[in-house]
This record gives C-alpha cells, sequence and structure tokens, in this order.
C-alpha cells in the first residue's frame, strides 16, 4: 500500500487490487499527506479549507467527495432529493495523487487557471477551476465571501458521457477576466 505515496503525476494511483478496507487506508494516507496534513495546501499564497458542515471543517466529507461518486439519490421527509456519495469512483481516487501539483502549479503547459460564475441553488457563486486541458482533469476552487482563503470543492476527471468536456469549456467561453 505504500507504493502509492511514491507515486507522481501522471502515473495512477494503485488501487484495483486491494480490498475495500486497503483502498481506504492507501487513498487516506496520500490525501492525509497532500492535503489533510498539509499545512502548505495553497493556491496562489490562499489557504484553501475543505467547506464546513455546521459550522465544523468537514475533512471526512471532502475525502469521501474526492473518492467517491453520486449515482443513487435519496429523499427526505420533505420529498426533497438528497444526493449521497455512496458509490466508490476509481476515476477520482486513482488521481487523488494529482491534486497538489496542479494546486503548487507543477504542471503548467497544460493547465488553465480561470474563475466562472455559476448558478448553484438559486445563487450567483464565483468558482475557480484549474484544468488540465490534457488529462480532462479539473480541480474546483470556491473563494471565500471574505476573498483570503478557498474553500475546496471537489476535483475528478472529466468524462464525456457526463458531459464534463464540454460543460468546462463552456465555463472557459465565460469565463471572469480574472481569476479570484
Amino acid at each position: 500500500m505504500a507504493i502509492n505515496l511514491i507515486k507522481k503525476y501522471d502515473a495512477f494511483l494503485e488501487i484495483n487490487h486491494f480490498t475495500e478496507a486497503q483502498r481506504k487506508v492507501s487513498l487516506r494516507a496520500v490525501f492525509d499527506r497532500d492535503i489533510a496534513d498539509n499545512e502548505d495546501f495553497n493556491f496562489r499564497t490562499k489557504i484553501i479549507r475543505p467547506l464546513k458542515k455546521e459550522d465544523v471543517i468537514d475533512v471526512e466529507s471532502l475525502f469521501k467527495h474526492l473518492t467517491h461518486k453520486t449515482e443513487d439519490v435519496e429523499k427526505d421527509k420533505r420529498g426533497k432529493v438528497i444526493k449521497t456519495r455512496n458509490v466508490f469512483d476509481f476515476e477520482r481516487s486513482k488521481r487523488l495523487h494529482w491534486i497538489l501539483p496542479h494546486i503548487n502549479e507543477l504542471i503548467t503547459s497544460e493547465v488553465e487557471v480561470f474563475s466562472s460564475n455559476n448558478r448553484i441553488d438559486g445563487k450567483d457563486v464565483i468558482r475557480t477551476y484549474i484544468h488540465n486541458k490534457e488529462k480532462e482533469y479539473v480541480i474546483i476552487l470556491e473563494p471565500q465571501s471574505s476573498g483570503i482563503d478557498y474553500y475546496f470543492i471537489t476535483a475528478y476527471y472529466l468524462e464525456k458521457k457526463y458531459g464534463g468536456p464540454n460543460m468546462i469549456k463552456n465555463k472557459f467561453k465565460n469565463r471572469l477576466p480574472i481569476v479570484y
């Protein structure tokens, strides 16, 4: 399992042959090293923080978000759809160690960084995208309202069957003049 700690961009993490428990331990070690325990996890001098849930920084939800995908939806008592991240996503997970070199801007030739307005839950929200065009990979950050730090939203492989490459091209066409 320690083999994944020495993997570099653009190799994939080795997770296919692990049991679910071994896979989680291996991925968690990479996540902790690169993100959770990394005191220098910054993008262009702004600290990157996980989203808060009920005013508590939720590192566990971020880990699950970076390694699982939504397929099934549940409904609450009022009938409102609740998305659940309950399906392990090999495509996201095997690229988990790609996040840090992109955040540190060590991969530059095929990467475009831009901000775009997004309509989320009826509100206009600015999000910053780090898009690796060659590898069809994206990292999404959201500037905090203070403008001082970022929230880490997600990172994933852009799959054609879900419209990912076209979605990011449209966001790039409508990008804002500055990166927030």
